[in-house]
């Protein structure tokens, strides 16, 4: 059995409308902290179980019997999320799993610009020291499109700090791929970068925008303690916007200028481009 966590939220919940089209239903388990909110897997066969990654006793239960297990990484920024996901991993091997999946980022490392690739580090870390085959799918950047580049519709800008090549990737592809590991033939071992062949910049973005509204929409470098103090004159924490800051150093200094071909191939097609997901964001 394949028993994924996570399996109301956006990422891991098309991972399972992917894999139920390649295996009976009865072969997927969710684990959720909400059972009630996985009602429409049930109601198609799908094993639904509570867990959650603070209650290990909850998670040995939702996890028993599985083969593969894919975790997500934990969205809780107010909690422990490294101890999150080693409770994970520990539910996973006492669950008896033959492979441990784990929901990375492309870049994860301790000596990085970019805090959260720390976490994933520590996490697929605890991954290596657990005994068990484990996959760290690195994916791209897939946060929320409008935050990335701003209200450049009302705007005509894409007014940001300066930045680097990233490798952004649509969640539904990074669930069609998680959900082509999980249920094919090659094992991948370790991290895989779930990444474009190409990165692209907000440059590219706007160069997209453009093209989809037949419109200039400019690209405009703001200084980076100009914005953090624009930000935080529109609401934002400062901190917050350190955090978010730090995501635009972290590409301009080359950390996520690479490329990989695995998710093409994973996939059979090349990923959704920046044209298309910004014609989906006007609702073209």
């Amino acid at each position: 059995m394949i028993i994924v966590t996570g399996a109301t939220g956006a990422l891991n919940g098309a991972t399972v409308e992917h894999l139920l089209q390649r295996i009976p239903a009865e072969q997927i388990g969710v684990s959720v902290r909400d059972p009630s909110r996985a009602d429409h897997l049930a109601r198609r066969g799908v094993r639904v179980r509570r867990g959650s990654y603070d209650d290990p006793a909850a998670l040995r239960h939702s996890f028993a019997g599985a083969e593969q297990m894919l975790l997500i990484s934990s969205s809780d920024i107010a909690a422990d999320v490294v101890g999150q996901h080693r409770r994970a991993v520990d539910a996973a091997v006492a669950a008896g799993a033959d492979r441990i999946l784990y929901t990375s980022t492309f870049g994860a490392g301790f000596d990085t610009p970019y805090p959260p690739l720390a976490i994933h580090a520590a996490t697929e870390e605890h991954l290596a020291d657990s005994g068990v085959p484990w996959t760290a799918l690195r994916n791209g950047f897939y946060g929320d499109l409008e935050q990335l580049i701003g209200p450049w519709q009302s705007t005509g800008t894409i007014a940001k700090p300066a930045d680097g090549p990233f490798p952004w990737v649509d969640r539904r592809d990074a669930a069609e791929a998680a959900a082509a590991i999980l249920t094919g033939d090659v094992a991948y071992d370790g991290p895989v970068d779930l990444i474009p062949s190409s990165p692209i910049t907000l440059a590219d973005f706007a160069a997209a925008a453009s093209e989809v509204t037949g419109r200039h929409i400019e690209r405009a470098i703001i200084d980076d303690e100009m914005w953090v103090t624009e930000e935080v004159a529109a609401g934002m924490t400062e901190p917050a916007a350190r955090f978010s800051l730090s995501m635009f150093q972290a590409t301009r200094s080359g950390h996520f200028a690479h490329s990989d071909s695995t998710l093409t191939r994973l996939l059979g097609r090349a990923p959704r481009s920046v044209g298309e997901l910004v014609a989906e964001q006007i609702g073209i």
